[in-house]
């Protein structure tokens, strides 16, 4: 398999999970905001045409290109990682729900301050106001549980901690300490070895 990806950008949640269940993957770095081209300099539209990351190919015929689809196909090779719950109980769906969450709340809110200099002041506080009332509604969850879950790190997890890490890498003005228990679980959540590896290959950390 192949994993497309730019550092920091969503792929880091799979590029976690590929570390955390320790599966055979080469990882191959995009620019995705200039150029759109891989190191070897080969046209990322052409590989991908949507142009974003993450990307996954499984085999010269496979490949998928959407970060939650490619979460739970990685988790999926390894289900004894415990890293996604059984097809067809409830808990798949309720991990399903909270991807959902992560994917159409916490990024897209987040996402508009990428474009900050295209807000107003109005705008800005808007969105500003309506990303705390969704980090409340997880700090407020995980006030009960170690991982979104429960006692095991999913792809969930993964995928909420590389959205969020975007916060402070970005320098927003979001004040995540006053978030108590979320606080505590992306400290955690970074101080695991799988995450420290990801970061470190895509040159977050040192």
């Amino acid at each position: 398999m192949k994993l497309y990806y730019s550092p920091g950008a969503g792929a880091l949640a799979s590029h976690i999970t590929i570390c955390e269940l320790g599966l055979d993957t080469e990882l191959i770095k995009v620019d995705v905001v200039q150029e759109h081209k891989t190191e070897a300099g080969d046209d990322y539209y052409k590989i991908n045409p949507k142009g974003y990351v993450p990307y996954l190919t499984i085999d010269s015929n496979e490949h998928l290109s959407e970060g939650i689809a490619i979460l739970q196909y990685l988790a999926d090779q390894k289900p004894e990682g415990n890293m996604v719950p059984l097809e067809g109980t409830i808990k798949r769906y309720k991990m399903q729900e909270w991807l959902t969450f992560i994917a159409t709340e916490l990024q897209a809110i987040i996402g508009q301050f990428f474009v900050g200099s295209n807000l107003t002041e109005t705008g800005f506080e808007f969105f500003k106001a309506k990303l705390n009332k969704r980090l409340a509604i997880l700090d407020t969850h995980l006030s009960n549980t170690k991982f979104i879950l429960g006692t095991d790190f999913t792809i969930a997890d993964a995928y909420a901690f590389t959205i969020l890490n975007w916060i402070p890498a970005f320098g927003l003005d979001i004040d995540l300490s006053s978030y108590k228990d979320l606080h505590l679980y992306l400290g955690n959540i970074q101080a695991r070895e799988s995450v420290q590896k990801a970061m470190k290959e895509e040159g977050l950390i040192s």
